[in-house]
């Protein structure tokens, strides 16, 4: 939503509808958006932005009135799926004050939600990021770094208590313009002919597949217990940086929509539920790089020449604000 020349909500809905999306990630509890999401039949991934954690994490009153007026007043005429409480906060770094309220923050709002008999209905979890992992490489060694267990471990045992899944944004597009050397475009663009790393007998043609599973052994070596993955985020932009071309964002979003639907060779055969990133390009956005992630101009043409879904294998879900989901129909 961050443009000066974007279409108003109810005109997004009906993009979304006429383009067989069925998903949206929105970042804030937007009134109009929530509006115009009434009776629109779109499963919503809504987010408690950073700047709220703090107040929903220290007072459960606020944790359900803000569930009351962004929830509870708009369901169930909104499909609500999904709430992502923080986005991307890491324990180490700029945001590092706010960690201390993530959870107590998921589980006041999950608290919220379970009162009203919602918590098999809507999932409570938070937005990460893969910089968060230490260890990458092989795959099977991935484990997330150790300043940042002590935050994390317990975050993940509470979305095993509450069979909530964890949401990840996952950028292949980030790690190749950072090691151009050592990744190949290729690699990065599921484009590769051929495996390109062995690992404990499972090969990785793209590095797509590399860093979700590295992301999975993260998961698994904390030994919490069985947490799945919901890709809340991913894409290539088109334009304002190194690697950033028209052509590439196509071949990495297109290659991105038919290769979840299988998995990963650690998680092989498992459809991984994805929001592409993003609706629109977004003008006021910086640096440059930022203002061309969209996969629809304001101007509310397509981008790209690929399908939302329909009657087809696969059916696409946006985040407007924003991100689009791929749910497959297996």
């Amino acid at each position: 939503m961050l443009g000066n020349n974007l279409p108003p909500a109810s005109e997004v809905i009906g993009l979304y509808k006429a383009n067989n999306i069925n998903r949206m990630r929105l970042y804030d509890p937007n009134q109009a958006a929530l509006q115009a999401l009434r009776g629109s039949n779109i499963e919503v991934m809504l987010g408690v932005p950073n700047s709220d954690l703090q107040s929903l994490a220290t007072n459960p009153d606020n944790a359900r009135s803000w569930v009351q007026r962004n929830v509870l007043n708009f369901w169930p005429s909104v499909k609500f799926k999904y709430i992502a409480v923080g986005n991307e906060v890491n324990p180490v770094g700029g945001s590092s004050w706010l960690a201390q309220y993530v959870l107590p923050a998921i589980q006041n709002v999950y608290q919220a939600i379970r009162a009203q008999g919602l918590h098999d209905r809507i999932k409570v979890s938070t937005a990460i990021d893969t910089t968060l992992i230490g260890v990458s490489y092989p795959p099977s060694q991935g484990s997330f770094r150790n300043d940042v267990r002590q935050y994390l471990d317990p975050i993940i045992g509470y979305l095993v208590y509450a069979n909530a899944p964890i949401f990840a944004n996952v950028y292949p597009y980030f790690s190749y313009k950072g090691n151009p050397r050592d990744i190949s475009l290729p690699y990065a663009l599921f484009t590769s002919p051929s495996v390109q790393v062995w690992d404990n007998g499972r090969g990785y043609q793209n590095l797509f597949d590399a860093m979700m599973d590295s992301l999975y052994a993260a998961l698994d070596a904390t030994r919490t217990g069985n947490v799945e993955v919901v890709l809340s985020e991913s894409g290539w932009p088109s334009d304002g940086d190194f690697g950033a071309t028209y052509d590439n964002a196509r071949t990495y979003l297109s290659n991105l929509i038919r290769h979840v639907k299988g998995g990963t060779p650690r998680r092989s055969g498992r459809a991984i539920e994805t929001y592409l990133f993003a609706m629109f390009d977004e003008n006021q956005k910086n640096p440059e790089l930022e203002k061309h992630f969209g996969v629809f101009y304001p101007n509310k043409q397509k981008k790209y020449d690929f399908n939302f879904g329909g009657k087809r294998e696969w059916d696409i879900t946006a985040e407007y604000n924003g991100t689009l989901s791929l749910k497959s129909d297996m």
